[in-house]
């Protein structure tokens, strides 16, 4: 109360201080309560040279404002909520969620909203809350909410996933999820445990395990801080778009892979059976021959549990629309996408336990872990743990920004706003180190929770923080719950969760469209379901360069013609166009460098040797689609000027783009070039074709 009352008398020593500056000047000026009125042009009204009437200044009357009067002034504290625009570009807010701090006319001071605008390109949540109205509070209340009752038995289950305590799902819930709500453009990504970074978690702990012991969760907290460390490299170099390696057939092949070989090890405790010896670096085929093999010891009450966890969210997914269609109002919907429908996970997770609980069934469970909040924890300073784990860390961050970004960009581009990848690299960068500092393992943008939390109405990351206070409520009240809790449904919730993730459709239309984007799908996804999730992604990166590399080593090259009487110039296979004997136009589909230059060169060789163009005096390189040239591609321009110069044949070129005429600038070009370098196409043709009659129709052929 003391700071409340500090507040208003100094809003009020600046309210009376304003209103004498105003008598003093010979202004007529009302300061209202809460609201912000423009302040009337002194002597006049609207901005004519009218005289101002008691009405105009809401003086013996009904108040009226006019909005064409000077600009605002800048209120020293405001809420977010209605805001204006004032003179110094600041704010001035009104009916915010703080009705206590009232802004005050007349103050011509330091712009706060400049002052502030650098902090808050680094903090966007400082731009979300000047922002921020009281009407958005309930829908990020009942948003966060929702997603809680998700997030928890998910954090639990990717946990055991991991291989790691129940709690380190939790942990990875709290301290990531805040920090990443500070800190992200976007407004209603949500952070934390996912399957994807789980099950890469789990394959680098299988892969490391022999030489490092009964150290899981230390390895686990190194890789959170390898990731994060990683992401903020990427940020400070600028080199974010190293991301674009992981191209969409390789990601959607990783993901598709990486779904198949979580279902088919989440088999082990959806059945019951026995501890199977294999990892995850083994690959999915080995798991499944391991698991065939254990069929005798499988548990019938887990796999009953299990199995109607999974009708029970299929139901609930499938059926609620329907269900909630029968009661919805004329004109409104309900979508597949209602928070409703994903609710199936905490009612299985709710009533296998109570089955549990009074059936007294033998089945694997949970069992207990200590609650309460995580300490600060410094992850281990083993220089050889560090080297041995920094390629899968590599990878890990690569994934999770590529998942947390198409994530955010998808929710962000509904709502028609962007996000900052720049920014979202330094969010989740922070994040991962918060995960590091407090016992758990890396995360990302979660696909299934943020759309959850989109479709329950969340309009800024205050749905996280809410959701970040139910996990704190779980930790230090809920944990004994959890004692009970069948691995079977667990598995489950799983089971359900990454099958949303599966897209084979795609595969189909790619094919269609184009081939080799289908090769790389099929590389990548049988790479990690053979050899593993690591092996797999680097697979799929690797062949998606090759048949890149392979594609632009033998580019497109067109013979071009004049298209009728136009100055547009078109393929002679494709169109009916004139072209002139004494003049060879190509149009060369690509960048001049050393996986091409061989090719080009030999193809235009062809050209020229063909028996039709015997008489050609002019070669005429069209390089409207040439980026850039290297030193190899140089060279290869060079050897054919000189070629050309013995047949009698003059290169020229036309349509270089300025970086491109700036590289040959470097190198002298009119020295060794024989022809010349024309503006347009047009002009080329122009200059060099000066008889009509020798004008020749190609006809397209079929």
């Amino acid at each position: 109360m003391a700071q409340h009352e500090l507040v208003e008398k100094v809003a009020h020593v600046l309210h009376v201080a304003a209103a004498e500056a105003a008598r003093n000047d010979g202004e007529r000026r009302e300061i209202l309560g809460d609201a912000i009125m423009p302040a009337a042009h002194a002597g006049t009204a609207g901005g004519d040279d009218r005289p101002v009437g008691r009405r105009a200044l809401g003086i013996g009357g009904q108040k009226r404002v006019d909005r064409r009067s000077e600009p605002l002034r800048v209120g020293v504290v405001g809420g977010g909520g209605d805001r204006e625009q004032n003179q110094y570009g600041g704010k001035a807010f009104r009916h915010g969620v703080f009705p206590w701090v009232r802004p005050v006319r007349g103050y011509n001071g330091p712009d706060v909203h400049a002052m502030t605008k650098g902090i808050s390109r680094h903090l966007p949540v400082i731009g979300v809350m000047r922002s921020y109205r009281r009407e958005d509070l309930p829908h990020d209340l009942i948003a966060g909410a929702v997603v809680g009752m998700l997030t928890v038995p998910q954090a639990v289950a990717y946990a055991l996933l991991a291989g790691l305590p129940a709690e380190a799902g939790l942990y990875a819930c709290l301290a990531p999820m805040v920090i990443h709500a500070l800190l992200s453009s976007s407004r209603q990504l949500i952070v934390g445990p996912v399957a994807i970074a789980a099950l890469m978690v789990a394959s680098t702990i299988s892969q490391h395990a022999p030489a490092y012991p009964e150290a899981y969760l230390d390895i686990a907290m190194v890789l959170s801080l390898q990731v994060g460390l990683v992401l903020w490299l990427l940020r400070l170099l600028q080199v974010g778009g190293i991301v674009n390696l992981l191209s969409h057939p390789v990601v959607s092949g990783f993901v598709n892979g990486a779904a198949i070989l979580i279902i088919v090890s989440q088999l082990q405790a959806f059945t019951g059976v026995g501890r199977i010896t294999t990892s995850f670096g083994d690959g999915a085929l080995s798991h499944a021959a391991a698991l065939v093999g254990s069929l005798a010891e499988i548990k019938w009450p887990a796999l009953a549990l299990g199995t109607a966890s999974l009708l029970l969210m299929a139901v609930v997914r499938r059926g609620t629309p329907a269900l909630l269609g029968r009661w919805r109002r004329e004109g409104s919907e309900v979508r597949g996408s209602h928070a409703l429908t994903r609710t199936g996970p905490v009612l299985a997770v709710v009533l296998t336990t109570v089955a549990v609980a009074l059936l007294d069934l033998k089945v694997d469970v949970v069992g207990t872990f200590p609650g309460g909040l995580p300490a600060l924890t410094v992850p281990v300073l083993d220089a050889q743990l560090w080297l041995d784990v920094a390629p899968n860390a590599v990878l890990i961050a690569l994934v999770a920004f590529v998942e947390s970004y198409s994530v955010g960009r998808t929710l962000a581009s509904r709502q028609r706003q962007r996000i900052d990848s720049h920014q979202e690299l330094l969010a989740l960068g922070a994040a991962n180190i918060g995960a590091a500092l407090s016992g758990a393992y890396p995360v990302a943008g979660s696909f299934s929770r943020s759309s959850l939390n989109y479709a329950s109405g969340a309009r800024s990351p205050v749905a996280a923080l809410v959701c970040a206070v139910l996990i704190v409520a779980t930790l230090l009240w809920l944990t004994p719950l959890f004692a009970l809790l069948p691995k079977a449904a667990l598995a489950a919730v799983v089971i359900a969760a990454v099958f949303e993730l599966t897209d084979f459709r795609s595969v189909r239309r790619d094919w269609r469209f184009y081939r080799p984007d289908t090769v790389t799908h099929f590389a990548t996804f049988a790479g990690v379901l053979v050899l593993g999730v690591e092996a797999g992604l680097v697979i799929g990166v690797g062949v998606s360069i090759v048949l890149f590399m392979r594609g632009s080593a033998r580019p497109h090259i067109a013979v071009v013609g004049r298209l009728g009487d136009t100055p547009h110039f078109r393929n002679v296979e494709r169109y009916p166009v004139r072209t002139w004997p004494n003049l060879l136009a190509v149009r060369i589909d690509e960048s001049f460098y050393f996986a091409n230059a061989d090719t080009v060169e030999s193809r235009l060789a062809e050209l020229l040797d063909a028996p039709e163009p015997d008489d050609v005096e002019h070669l005429l390189i069209v390089m409207s689609a040439v980026n850039f040239i290297d030193t190899t591609g140089l060279e290869m321009l060079e050897r054919l000027t000189d070629r050309l110069q013995r047949r009698g044949v003059v290169l020229d070129l036309c349509e270089v783009k300025g970086p491109v005429r700036d590289q040959l600038e470097h190198v002298a070009l009119k020295d060794w070039l024989t022809g010349e370098v024309f503006q347009t196409t047009d002009d080329a043709f122009n200059a060099l074709t000066d008889a009509e009659g020798r004008w020749v129709w190609r006809e397209h052929e079929t």
